[in-house]
């Protein structure tokens, strides 16, 4: 890959760093110093219609109220980490998989997509410059590359116009106790021949009502079932949904109503390293509640970039709570999740190639 000879800075004359407690992070509420912009128009007189990206003090945006992607929902975006390793270096976890899922996601909705160079060679030198951000582990600098259609004009159509966008900001680790799901067969995340496998927006506006409802209920996520007949698991909030039954660890398949996760693909690697048998298969509603009456199971959970796992310690199935055994070090999901630490801060040595180190 070809990286770019220069990409302008103008830095911050006003750090914020001060303002943040690093030893009571939220996750959201922080966002460092910079960004990286670059805009597309497709009717410039150029060959790929993109300007040259600028890393700039992170700033409020300028849109004309007939923004596109106000109105027709062109906007996706990407969830990263980077870490601080024990060495003090700077760990960008598995970047190009992560720009590939980008550029699906905006092929499925009609986006240009950004140059591969102007994305890696962007994201390194954006935290590189912000590497004060980094907390030290089990916190992380959560990236947020994103892209929007900016053009102004209210006629329904693919937008010749795009804004893309990465800022950044420490988080803390999330879902350290486990949580209690509902498994929600009366409104869907998505259906087939959808939109369900891109990071797109809609996607996340459309689940907030229902897991509202989950949460008024008592509960802290749902479990979405299939749109056609609401009877097989597909993912556990926005996570992917892992599930440890008669010592086999089953996912459901990707699809395209199932995002590819990243954490996702890195679990199941490591859990093959192990030695453990994988089932990649549709699982019931049925299934998963037989499982709990003949005491198979040991282990569920969600998985994704923002809790890397989520355990869960109660599943409510057709208004019964069904529970999960205590889980402890032994359990394959703790064993996963200190393997994939280890290796994101140098401990253990990175085999797969999944570290980008600064």
């Amino acid at each position: 890959m070809e990286l770019l000879t220069a990409i302008k800075i103008r830095r911050t004359n006003h750090s914020k760093i001060h303002e943040v407690d690093f030893g009571n992070l939220e996750f959201g509420k922080y966002i460092s110093d910079h960004m990286l912009v670059c805009d597309y128009d497709n009717r410039r007189p150029v060959s790929t219609g993109w300007q040259e990206p600028m890393i700039v003090p992170f700033a409020n945006l300028s849109l004309s109220p007939a923004t596109m992607a106000l109105h027709y929902g062109q906007t996706v975006f990407e969830g990263m980490k980077a870490f601080r390793m024990n060495d003090g270096r700077i760990n960008i976890f598995r970047m190009e998989k992560h720009y590939d899922r980008f550029a699906r996601s905006l092929e499925r909705m009609c986006m240009a997509v950004p140059p591969k160079e102007i994305f890696i060679e962007g994201l390194s030198r954006l935290v590189e410059l912000d590497k004060e951000w980094v907390p030290a582990f089990p916190g992380a600098l959560y990236l947020r590359p994103f892209m929007y259609a900016s053009e102004a004009k209210f006629g329904v159509k693919v937008s010749d116009q795009y804004r893309f966008i990465i800022f950044t900001g420490p988080v803390p680790e999330l879902y350290v106790k486990p949580i209690k799901v509902k498994v929600e067969t009366d409104y869907i995340r998505a259906a087939k021949g959808g939109t369900g496998f891109a990071k797109c927006g809609g996607n996340y506006g459309g689940a907030y009502y229902p897991t509202q409802l989950a949460r008024q209920a008592g509960y802290d996520q749902v479990l979405w079932t299939d749109a056609r007949e609401n009877k097989f698991i597909e993912e556990s909030g926005m996570m992917n949904a892992m599930f440890v039954i008669n010592d086999v660890l089953i996912t459901p398949p990707l699809s395209d109503s199932i995002l590819d996760g990243i954490t996702r693909h890195s679990l199941l690697i490591l859990a093959a390293d192990f030695g453990y048998k994988i089932e990649e298969r549709p699982i019931s509603t049925d299934e998963l509640e037989n499982s709990f009456q003949n005491k198979t199971i040991t282990e569920a959970f969600g998985v994704g970039t923002a809790a890397v796992v989520a355990p869960i310690g109660v599943i409510g199935i057709n208004n019964v709570d069904y529970h999960l055994p205590e889980y402890n070090r032994e359990n394959l999901m703790n064993k996963m999740k200190l393997k994939l630490d280890r290796i994101r801060t140098g401990e253990e040595s990175d085999v797969y190639g999944w570290n980008y180190i600064l």
